[in-house]
C-alpha cells in the first residue's frame, strides 16, 4: 500500500491552508512551519515529500539550503512566480513550479496605473490642487502611442491585451520569439537595442536569471527615447539601478513605476525615496486580496497531478530561471 504524501507548507499563516488541504485530500499528513529559522529543523524531522512555500519575509535568511539537503522534498510547490531566491537545483533530483499566471492581470493594472499617472500628470494636478490653482492643463493619450514589453511571460502577454484595450501599438522581446496575440511585433531579446527607440512606454516583466541580469543597462537606457515611462515588474537587478537613477535624475525617462529594487526592503538611504517622478512601491504589484487563495487553488490542483502519477505543471527550468 502506499504511503500517504507528506506536505509541508511553509507560510507566516498556514492554518486555513492547512484545512483547505485536509478537506480536499483526507489521507495526506501536514506539516505547517511558519518561519525561516525553523524550516531546516521541520524539514529534518517530518520529511516531507512536498513543500508549499511562500517568501513571506523577504530574501534575507531565507533557508533555500533546506529545501535542497539530502532529505529534502521531491518537490517544491512555489507560491509565487519567481524562482531566483531558490537559486539553482538538479531538476533530476528536485522539481520546482511556480505560480506564474496567477497574479498577471493585476500586474498588468498596476502598470498602466503607473503610466496613466504620468500621462494624465497626477502630480502636476495634485500640486495645483494643494496650491488651490487652477489652469488649463495637457494630458497625453495612451491611444496611438507605442509600448515595448520586455518579457512575454503571463504577465507580459496580460500587458500587451490591456495595452490593445487603450489603442497602442504593442511591440514585445522573448527569447524564442513567435507571433502572439495582441503583439503586433515580437523580437528577439538579442534586438533589444534596436527596438527601444521606438517606445514611448517601457513595462519590464522578465524573470531574472544569469541572462536577464543587467539586462537594461546605460546602452539600452541610452537607446530608448527621452522622455519615456516605464515600469519594472520584474525583478530587482533586470535594470541597472544606477543607470536607471541617472536617467530619472535627468529626465531622460520622465517617469517610471518601480516595484522591485536590488536590495529589498529599500534602504532609507537610497536617492530613489527622494525623487519626485517615480510611483515606488514594496514589491505589491501582484499583491491583492485574493492573489494567496489563487496561488494555493493553484498547488492543490496540481497536487491533484502529483496524486494521480500525471504531469505537473507550471514545472521551472533552473536553466531558464522559469
Amino acid at each position: 500500500m502506499r504511503k500517504p504524501t507528506k506536505v509541508l507548507l511553509h507560510n507566516d499563516r498556514t492554518h486555513d491552508l492547512a484545512d483547505q488541504l485536509k478537506q480536499r485530500f483526507p489521507t495526506i499528513e501536514i506539516g505547517e512551519c511558519n518561519t525561516y529559522e525553523n524550516l531546516p529543523n521541520v524539514i529534518a524531522t517530518f520529511q516531507p515529500d512536498v513543500v508549499y512555500a511562500i517568501r513571506f519575509a523577504g530574501s534575507k535568511g531565507y533557508p533555500v539550503a533546506a529545501f535542497f539537503a539530502e532529505n529534502g522534498p521531491r518537490w517544491i510547490a512555489n507560491g509565487g512566480a519567481g524562482t531566483d531566491h531558490l537559486g539553482t537545483w538538479d531538476p533530476k533530483r528536485t522539481t520546482v513550479t511556480n505560480a506564474a499566471g496567477v497574479a498577471a492581470d493585476m500586474m498588468a493594472e498596476y502598470v498602466f496605473g503607473c503610466f496613466l499617472h504620468f500621462s494624465l500628470d497626477v502630480p502636476g494636478l495634485q500640486a495645483d490642487k494643494t496650491a488651490r490653482i487652477w489652469r488649463p492643463r495637457f494630458v497625453t493619450p495612451l491611444k496611438g502611442k507605442t509600448i515595448l514589453i520586455v518579457g512575454l511571460g503571463h504577465t507580459g502577454r496580460s500587458i500587451a491585451a490591456h495595452a490593445k484595450a487603450f489603442g497602442m501599438t504593442v511591440l514585445g522581446t522573448r527569447m524564442r520569439p513567435t507571433k502572439m496575440d495582441n503583439i503586433d511585433q515580437v523580437y528577439p531579446s538579442d534586438q533589444l537595442l534596436d527596438v527601444l527607440p521606438q517606445a514611448d512606454f517601457v513595462a519590464v516583466s522578465t524573470p531574472l536569471t544569469d541572462q536577464t541580469r543587467g539586462l537594461i543597462g546605460q546602452n539600452e537606457i541610452d537607446a530608448m527615447k527621452s522622455g519615456v515611462v516605464l515600469a519594472d515588474v520584474s525583478r530587482g537587478g533586470v535594470i541597472d539601478q544606477s543607470a536607471l537613477l541617472s536617467a530619472l535624475q535627468s529626465g531622460k525617462i520622465a517617469g517610471a513605476g518601480l516595484d522591485v529594487f536590488e536590495t529589498e526592503p529599500l534602504p532609507s538611504a537610497s536617492p530613489f525615496w527622494d525623487l519626485n517622478n517615480i510611483i515606488l512601491s514594496p514589491h505589491c504589484s501582484a499583491v491583492h486580496d485574493q492573489w494567496e487563495q489563487d496561488s494555493f487553488n493553484l498547488f492543490l490542483d496540481n497536487l491533484q497531478n502529483w496524486e494521480n502519477g500525471d504531469p505537473l505543471f507550471n514545472i521551472v527550468d533552473p536553466n531558464r530561471g522559469y
